[in-house]
């Protein structure tokens, strides 16, 4: 049987992005910064562990927790982790791992947990996490994604394309659209306004506009948080946000206007994101989440850039 241990020792900020930085696919909810904006809006705290597995180091983990009267009453989060070093990951480290977890935080009276393990939806892994005592909410499905991976050259990036998306974005490209790039967030406050308005206005989910900022103002000064805008004649008619977190990135949110869409800006500004994450050395690109059911057309979109689509094993209390 794996032996694994979590090492919750107090860890510098230095220490743990220089472990996650070894980590390919690393997402966003175990990145440093995210830790202190949640902190900021939510008054969580984070607990932060370094994995083991029969005494060598394996993979991290970040958790968010908040108590009151001592802990009495105790919530714990944890959300698509825990990540996995190179060689490690497999479902016995993933079952070892939940144990250990299981052991930290075991189940008792005032302690709710939440759970959203990043690790694929199948068998083994649902089985691995039920056993360490883990019960799967059935009426939540299990999160989906899809990961781009940016290593190839740009050619073979196009290449990779759905031929419809291809030939939106070249018809895009012809359209006199100007596509730039903010890393200062001095086009946030305009960004986060029509944000907001966009998502009120069609009612779709997502980040809440408190933690936008305070994600902004963690990250733009590591250079993580980047706006792209599309401009034409003179007017702003789409933009997204990327996030960055070690050796990968994530499409946050993005928004577009009507002349946006009929100029195809989203498929621009997607493929301008590529190429500059390309130039930063990010090696994968999280395009964020899709459903059939809310959301098909964006489901759609993400997949005519030609990564891959990933499921993961669901929610778990």
């Amino acid at each position: 049987m794996v032996h694994c241990t979590i090492d919750w020792s107090p860890v510098s900020p230095d220490t743990w992005e220089s472990a996650f930085k070894s980590i390919r696919r690393s997402t966003l909810l175990q990145h440093f910064p995210y830790a202190q904006a949640n902190r900021a809006v939510n008054q969580t705290g984070a607990r932060h562990g370094m994995i083991q597995i029969e005494g060598a180091p394996a993979g991290l983990v970040q958790v968010s927790e908040v108590g009151v009267l001592r802990n009495m009453v105790h919530a714990v989060s944890l959300d698509r982790g825990p990540l996995w070093f190179e060689g490690y990951g497999g479902q016995e480290h993933l079952a070892a791992f939940f144990d250990a977890f299981a052991s930290e935080f075991p189940k008792r009276l005032g302690r709710k947990m939440r759970l959203l393990p990043e690790a694929k939806d199948n068998g083994p892994n649902r089985s691995a996490i039920s056993k360490a005592g883990f019960g799967r909410r059935d009426e939540m499905p299990g999160y989906e994604t899809i990961w781009l991976a940016l290593d190839d050259d740009p050619e073979t990036l196009r290449a990779k394309l759905n031929g419809k998306w291809r030939n939106i974005l070249s018809k895009s490209e012809r359209s006199g659209l100007c596509v730039t790039e903010d890393w200062s967030g001095e086009t946030a406050a305009p960004f986060l306004k029509t944000y907001e308005a966009d998502r009120t206005a069609k009612g779709y989910d997502g980040p809440s506009i408190k933690l936008l900022i305070q994600l902004f103002k963690h990250m733009v000064p590591r250079q993580e948080a980047v706006i792209f805008n599309a401009e034409h004649e003179g007017e702003t008619v789409a933009a997204i946000l990327v996030l960055l977190h070690g050796s990968s990135a994530t499409y946050q949110v993005g928004w577009t206007t009507d002349a946006g869409r009929k100029l195809g800006a989203h498929h621009h500004l997607l493929w301008r994101a590529m190429l500059s994450l390309k130039d930063k050395g990010i090696l994968d690109l999280d395009l964020g989440g899709i459903n059939d059911e809310s959301a098909r057309g964006v489901k759609k979109f993400k997949q005519g850039l030609g990564g891959k689509e990933v499921t993961l094993v669901g929610f778990f209390h």
